[in-house]
């Protein structure tokens, strides 16, 4: 018993870990929607995993590795949410591949999007030309957004965690300055005040962060 103890503590504290973390930072670790929560997953896995059964590693390096780790976490979420140069590099940006009709073979093939693939993601959307996709635009998560022509009343965020959503603002051929002074109207003092901002048909529905 006294062999399993050691391990059996290393276990239950692996999984507090990931509890705190999980209500820390969210949901995202259950259905991950970036990059970071996919790495999140497989490292906090793989160092729970690889540590339990290591007799070598005490429970007390142990602890300083789970704390650390989560640390680094926390930087990373902190300044992701308040930097969007920081946000693209850690989560990526959509990528359009398709735009009025036309493929972007050289965004498909940088971003590993092979012919077959795409019009796979197409046909699973009950599209079968490409000439009638308006816009399409891989997600993050590798998920593909889809907007055909005569769509006129797609809702896409164009404001998140209060940095402009520079693909909806090309999309609608309209630049930030723009943005900024339909969100002045809408009486706020800057963009960064808005947690969602979605654009629909020329209408704004603004969600700002409570005070």
């Amino acid at each position: 018993m006294q062999f399993y103890s050691p391990i059996i503590i290393k276990f239950a504290l692996g999984i507090i870990c990931l509890i705190i973390q999980i209500n820390i930072m969210g949901k995202g670790n259950l259905a991950p929607s970036s990059a970071m929560d996919q790495v999140q997953n497989y490292v906090l896995g793989g160092i729970i995993g690889g540590v339990i059964y290591n007799e070598s590693i005490t429970v007390l390096q142990f602890v300083l590795v789970l704390i650390i780790w989560t640390l680094l976490v926390l930087i990373l979420k902190f300044a992701k949410e308040h930097n969007r140069y920081i946000k693209r590099i850690i989560d990526g940006r959509p990528i359009t591949l398709i735009k009025d009709g036309k493929v972007n073979v050289n965004e498909c093939l940088k971003n590993g999007v092979s012919a077959n693939e795409l019009m796979f993601k197409l046909r699973s959307n009950s599209i079968y030309e490409v000439e009638d996709v308006k816009r399409a635009v891989l997600e993050q998560n590798g998920q593909l957004t889809i907007i055909e022509f005569g769509d006129e009343n797609i809702r896409y965020p164009i404001i998140v965690d209060g940095q402009s959503n520079f693909d909806v603002l090309e999309l609608i051929n309209k630049d930030e300055k723009w943005l900024q002074q339909k969100v002045a109207e809408e009486g706020y003092t800057k963009i960064s005040e808005v947690y969602l901002g979605e654009y629909l048909s020329g209408t704004f529905n603004l969600v700002g962060y409570e005070k």
